[in-house]
């Protein structure tokens, strides 16, 4: 792809306090009047993932202040953009992730600080706002979606390739996190792989994908392999 000519580029647009609708969730730009309390109820309550803030630069916040410390310098600048992920059924605030590292010029973005609580994960609403953020972030004028993982974090690597993002490259020594050294695996979803992998994020996430229970009845990956199954 090196050196082919972009005809009529314009640079993307940057994103805004719309609310993304989904069937399952919605994700709201983070209010910290309306979402603080909800937020930390998911990320420290009662049973909090224990691995949660293994790989992250920050947390966790056992203490509530710190949180808030936190969490009103993380929201400060309008890079990241912070959501909420907010269930449709409940108004339960279950996690919240962000577009960052915003690069219009160049239609460049990335999904990244994911931090689902325990009430989100392995079920629908953590495709569905991974897929809300996705469209948002190709609609806005994208070329290129990233996603960013510690190379130890395997969960994080699985749930992008999981979502369809590619695989390109470790990047050594990238950063030193909580005293560690980080080598960052990176991912991308580019505009032209984009409308195969929203027609499979859509066919999954489709009412008659799920059985009676809730349960999945075929894989997210499986409609990318057979689009037309």
């Amino acid at each position: 792809m090196a050196n082919i000519p972009v005809p009529n580029w314009h640079p993307a647009r940057l994103p805004d306090a719309r609310t993304l609708e989904g069937r399952f969730v919605r994700l709201e730009k983070f209010d910290p009047t309306r979402h603080s309390d909800g937020l930390y109820a998911a990320l420290q309550g009662p049973s909090p993932d224990p691995k949660l803030w293994d790989y992250l630069p920050w947390g966790p916040f056992p203490d509530r202040t710190d949180f808030d410390k936190w969490i009103s310098a993380h929201t400060a600048d309008p890079d990241p953009w912070v959501y909420c992920v907010v269930d449709k059924a409940t108004g339960v605030v279950d996690g919240s992730l962000s577009l960052t590292s915003i690069v219009p010029a160049h239609g460049r973005i990335e999904i990244g600080g994911v931090l689902f609580g325990t009430g989100m994960q392995r079920t629908p609403k953590g495709t569905e706002a991974v897929y809300l953020l996705a469209k948002e972030a190709f609609e806005l004028g994208n070329r290129r979606l990233e996603w960013k993982s510690n190379n130890e974090n395997a969960r994080s690597k699985r749930a992008a390739e999981r979502f369809g993002f590619t695989f390109e490259a470790v990047f050594r020594q990238h950063q030193v996190v909580k005293g560690k050294n980080r080598d960052t695996a990176w991912y991308s979803i580019i505009d032209s792989e984009w409308p195969a992998v929203r027609e499979a994020f859509e066919r999954w996430l489709a009412v008659n994908n799920f059985d009676e229970s809730g349960q999945q009845t075929k894989p997210l990956e499986s409609f990318r392999v057979s689009p037309t199954s």
